[in-house]
């Protein structure tokens, strides 16, 4: 997970919800109650069998939240849910989704030495993640022969990927957007139903389930989930495509954990790709890669769901505060240039 964490934590400024906040979570739950617990509400896609971007299939997209925490928010300016321990009820959504028969595709990149992760990855996603639905893994390497055997649950598959390796770990980490949105479109959209974006170099540690998918979904990054818009390390210079001014800005997401539906990740894939390629053309790159254009792409396109920190933290560098009841995905300890350079 490339420099996960580059500001020290600061005080915590949680966003308590007020009575007036609470009123509108309510208002939110009794006007769109029948569609969040019915199993009929239409979704933006899925696999399909004819090819092309804008092909999916409708299929329902259950939502069950709780407003039940008030140390935390956990809607967004634009009534997306944020997704922390307590704000979901697992069984339901297990069920909705089980009904529904869906397949989670879980993509990985394994680049020279980072191979080396992939084994503590798929033995502990066997453990915690999406347990009780179909899943296909599919692990991107230039180095197939060292992909470790896992024994796998029943309905689990792992299809290794053969993709040629980069001088930079910087293009790596970019080439990934292209490589997500062509697969997207060869063969993601035929054999899933949700795409699922993760870094090797982390592990699960607790449940990660269906309460994440959603038809585009975004992790806060841990490193400033509670500081000050200015303090996000957007990329500040207009030359590049995935400039943000300094007075625009929602939350700071974290390239290391995305996914939703293959035909939204395809676009988003494929928008970060174009808006990389350009900035190579103008002789200029983004200050974080692939995750300043992914943040540039998610002010314009919002997330229809937010994950809280729960879902990718690293206890080594910010221990375990009390706001994080669970910690669902943590990084792996690692030397980034013994790592990065082989």
């Amino acid at each position: 997970m490339a420099e996960l964490l580059r500001t020290k934590a600061r005080k915590p400024q949680y966003c308590s919800l007020g009575p007036v906040a609470f009123l509108l979570i309510m208002l939110f739950l009794v006007f769109f109650g029948a569609g969040i617990l019915s199993p009929r509400m239409p979704m933006l896609g899925t696999r399909q069998e004819g090819a092309g971007e804008a092909a999916e299939k409708p299929i329902s997209l259950p939502v069950v939240t709780l407003p039940s925490r008030k140390d935390v928010l956990v809607l967004t300016p634009w009534l997306a849910p944020i997704v922390w321990e307590g704000t979901f009820n697992i069984d339901i959504l297990n069920e909705q989704f089980r009904v529904q028969n869906v397949t989670i595709g879980l993509t990985v990149f394994a680049i020279k030495k980072y191979v080396v992760f992939l084994k503590l990855f798929l033995e502990t996603a066997e453990e915690h993640f999406m347990v009780g639905h179909k899943v296909n893994y599919y692990v991107f390497t230039d180095r197939p022969a060292d992909v470790p055997r896992v024994p796998l649950r029943g309905g689990r598959r792992l299809l290794v990927l053969q993709v040629p390796g980069a001088a930079r770990w910087q293009d790596v980490s970019m080439r990934r957007m292209e490589t997500i949105s062509r697969f997207c479109a060869q063969r993601f959209l035929h054999e899933v139903d949700f795409l699922v974006c993760a870094d090797v170099d982390l592990r699960f540690r607790d449940h990660v389930g269906v309460e994440i998918l959603s038809a585009r979904f975004a992790t806060l990054h841990p490193g400033f989930y509670r500081a000050a818009r200015r303090a996000f390390t957007y990329e500040r210079r207009p030359r590049s495509r995935a400039h943000i001014p300094r007075d625009q800005g929602d939350f700071y997401y974290v390239g290391a954990f995305f996914g939703g539906s293959v035909a939204e990740v395809q676009r988003l894939t494929s928008a970060c790709h174009r808006a990389m390629t350009a900035d190579r053309a103008n002789g200029i790159e983004a200050v974080w890669h692939d995750e300043s254009h992914l943040n540039r792409y998610l002010l314009d396109h919002k997330p229809t769901k937010v994950l809280s920190p729960e879902y990718l933290w690293d206890e080594q560098l910010l221990g375990w505060p009390a706001v994080m009841e669970k910690l669902r995905c943590v990084a792996v300890p690692k030397d980034h240039r013994e790592i990065r350079h082989r």
